[in-house]
């Protein structure tokens, strides 16, 4: 018969606990950074969208919209329509004022390849076991760059 030991019940609540338990979602220090590259399109389009994120989505300056967006911009988000006065629009329901000190732009991840972007982001929720605690996830968007500015839009919305 097996006998369980303090030592192994230690080992066993360490690996429960690894298997239950979450790193969290950190952004990085420096988002900037992220938009180096050898390849000087990629890095070009980085830089679009991570512009577009910081002053369109994070500090909600609808009016730059015409710099980010292409007029036909197509929004694969179930919640929302297509082309950039759509956008807008959709985002002045939301954010109806621009941020007069907008909050940190948060990034964890840039990635680009071809024509694609890709940012994840880091979220945080309440925990719907016990809504005192919070925990981190990631959200991603993908967006699609099409003369220089943003033709196409992806993310893990629902409805």
């Amino acid at each position: 018969m097996w006998k369980i030991t303090a030592v192994r019940m230690l080992v066993l609540g360490s690996l429960a606990a690894a298997a239950f338990g979450q790193a969290p979602v950190v952004a990085v220090p420096d988002p900037e950074a992220l938009v180096k590259s050898k390849d000087k399109q990629l890095e070009a389009n980085k830089k679009l969208v991570l512009d577009m994120v910081r002053d369109f989505l994070t500090a909600h300056k609808l009016d730059t919209a015409e710099k980010y967006f292409t007029p036909e911009y197509i929004q694969h988000n179930p919640n929302a329509a297509s082309g950039r006065d759509a956008v807008v629009q959709f985002f002045k329901a939301r954010f109806p004022n621009p941020e007069t000190n907008p909050p940190k732009m948060q990034i964890v991840k840039l990635v680009a390849e071809g024509d694609m972007v890709i940012v994840a982001f880091p979220r945080q929720y309440k925990d719907p076991k016990d809504p005192s605690k919070i925990y981190t996830t990631t959200w991603f968007d993908m967006y699609r760059i099409k003369n220089g500015k943003i033709d196409e839009h992806w993310d893990p919305a629902t409805k």
